[in-house]
């Protein structure tokens, strides 16, 4: 069997489906590598078939580690704008032979797992921490006030 040209697939699949560009393809194959290498350090075995939730987790944890705040803005500019982007991006892969499936595996899978904002902006908002603002109380402002005036009258004495 020849190997398949990873890269010659991929061109082949965008010039029939133009909705994601080559780069999403590219990085969805580094995140399942990525996903695989989680798993094994988590003592699972490398070469089990992974769960589309698994495949979205992965690619989560591997685009914020690459990306950091810019995750969406990069996942967006390729096309990816929804976990089922990444689904349709998998089964387009699965069509043409690069991945393999199970019988109960489907686009589905991919469906509204998380949302965007949840999983690439929320981890770089900033929290509201009220305690560490300290606003002055009124009462030490106007003994501030009374303070600064009771020296004016001294010092014009």
């Amino acid at each position: 069997m020849a190997k398949i040209n990873f890269a010659e697939v991929v061109e082949q699949i965008c010039e029939k489906d133009l909705r994601y560009s080559s780069d999403a393809y590219h990085f969805v194959q580094e995140g399942l590598n990525h996903t695989l290498k989680s798993l094994k350090r988590a003592g699972q075995h490398a070469h089990r078939h992974v769960s589309g939730q698994e495949l979205l987790h992965g690619l989560r944890e591997f685009a914020l580690k690459e990306y950091g705040p810019m995750s969406k803005a990069v996942l967006n500019e390729w096309g990816i704008k929804t976990t089922d982007d990444f689904g349709q991006i998998v089964f387009n892969l699965v069509n043409s032979s690069v991945l393999g499936k199970n019988e109960t595996d489907s686009p589905n899978d991919f469906k509204n797992v998380f949302t965007f904002d949840d999983a690439f902006v929320k981890p770089f908002v900033p929290r509201n921490n009220t305690a560490s603002v300290r606003k002055p109380s009124s009462t030490k402002a106007k003994k501030r006030t009374s303070t600064g005036s009771k020296k004016k009258k001294a010092g014009s004495l």
